[in-house]
């Protein structure tokens, strides 16, 4: 933590309380929370599920008619539930994601028909979109420079939840031969444990719009966090909080730099939901599970271990992205490109497993570099503003994706045309930042040598 513990009193956040446990009591039920709500073992046979006996819906069904409405209700919900959680103070829309999780797992266990598997997917994107509940929560709890400890905590537990939930769904159905329903009480029961964990929660007394603190009440410790080193810097006392909030929205925008990560942010995000989304109907069409084995779980778990290991490594990559970075992303984005290409047209499941994997950890690469070009500058409570409206703007774009390719009243395509598209897509972006990265460096020498040629004159 930077600056001297000597120089002016710690200033806590309303409801800690001062004590060291005040913060690891919140943290810990929140990370058991995400762990928990998170172990779902029956999520990457979800495919397999639905056109299986157990709810015998057909291909058309299941990839035109009943996936596009988590699309839907998502983009629908995602701004209520953002103006929700702040002015309920985020505890309640933490136990609403846990309730509509368990109304989700319930009725995939025991609703059938098409129009009964339709309101499953509306509430699992109430789930969804409930998210931000979960990880803007801890902000109102704890201190401010304990914020990178506790978010850490926090998607660490989600994603060793994901991890134990994948490998544990391959493990009881590869070798104890469990059925698919089984897989799915399990994940009921894990999230059914989340949501009465969730109830422990101490609630909130503040939040960022409806109930923020005065600026004398955050007097000297208002910190904006570094994200690349993981230090902190004083803000001015002064600074009143929702005011700013407006104007350093228009600053990240602003600027070339923080437009451009947010403009990729938007446009990859989208088709990175389409394509997870989408995979295990791709799988099936490949290889069709009912008579063969299938490793879809080990598949999630390899792609969330190395996407991790690369989240770790780029952490401490000192390079100069503002000069590179625009060209960084055509390359990546034309590894993507080539990842979902490689996976529709080479029919073998084993190249689509390991195609889907680079995909992901590339991804998950590129949206880590992302956040932290964005966030550098901003505090922890505004960034999350600015990716609150990337994400909207995925959102939106993906829905009119799925509108016009995916669903039955459009073009209602099949899904090996789907991927090509998905594919064609990221190459597009490839293309649009290779030719803007390209005019930035090219532009940044000419500065340079103008500069230079200046300088004996000025001598």
């Amino acid at each position: 933590m930077a600056g001297p513990r000597g120089d002016r009193p710690v200033r806590r956040s309303a409801g800690s309380g001062g004590g060291g446990c005040c913060w690891a009591l919140p943290t810990g039920l929140l990370c058991a929370y995400g762990f928990f709500c998170s172990v779902r073992p029956s999520e990457p046979f979800l495919t397999r599920y639905l056109l299986g006996p157990h709810k015998n819906l057909s291909e058309t069904q299941v990839f035109n008619e009943i996936y596009p409405v988590w699309t839907y209700s998502y983009l629908a919900l995602l701004l209520p539930v953002f103006l929700a959680t702040d002015y309920l103070r985020y505890k309640p829309v933490v136990l609403l994601q846990g309730l509509s999780l368990i109304v989700t797992w319930f009725m995939l266990l025991y609703a059938q028909g098409l129009r009964a598997i339709q309101v499953l997917e509306f509430f699992y994107g109430m789930g969804t979109a409930t998210d931000i509940a979960y990880y803007s929560y801890i902000y109102s709890i704890v201190d401010i420079n304990l914020y990178q400890k506790v978010t850490s905590y926090c998607r660490s537990a989600t994603l060793m939840g994901y991890m134990v939930g994948s490998v544990a769904g391959q493990v009881l159905v590869s070798v104890a031969g469990w059925s698919l329903f089984s897989l799915n009480v399990i994940s009921l029961t894990s999230i059914s444990v989340a949501f009465g964990m969730a109830w422990f929660l101490p609630m909130p007394q503040k939040s960022l719009f409806f109930h923020h603190v005065s600026s004398q009440q955050l007097g000297w410790e208002m910190k904006v966090m570094d994200c690349k080193s993981g230090s902190t810097v004083q803000d001015h006392p002064s600074v009143q909080r929702a005011p700013d909030l407006w104007q350093d929205f228009l600053q990240c925008y602003s600027s070339r730099t923080m437009l451009c990560w947010s403009v990729w942010w938007a446009l990859s995000t989208c088709g990175y939901f389409q394509v997870i989304n989408y995979a295990q109907g791709l799988w099936e069409m490949v290889q069709p599970s009912q008579s063969v084995e299938i490793y879809n779980g080990a598949v999630e778990a390899a792609s969330m271990l190395l996407g991790a290991v690369a989240v770790f490594v780029v952490g401490h990559i000192k390079a100069s992205w503002a000069k590179w970075g625009e060209v960084t992303l055509a390359l990546f984005s034309f590894l993507i490109a080539a990842a979902v290409y490689i996976m529709d047209t080479v029919r073998d499941i084993y190249v689509c497993y390991a195609s889907y994997v680079v995909f992901r950890v590339i991804y998950m690469l590129l949206i880590t570099i992302a956040t932290f070009q964005i966030a550098t500058n901003l505090s922890v409570e505004r960034y999350a503003l600015v990716f609150g409206v990337n994400t909207f703007i995925a959102l939106a774009l993906q829905t009119l994706l799925t509108l016009i390719v995916v669903d039955a009243s459009g073009l209602g395509l099949d899904i090996f045309t789907q991927f090509m598209i998905y594919a064609s897509y990221f190459a597009a972006i490839s293309l649009v930042f290779l030719g803007s990265g390209i005019y930035s460096i090219v532009k940044a020498y000419r500065t340079q040598e103008q500069v230079q040629s200046r300088s004996p004159e000025s001598q």
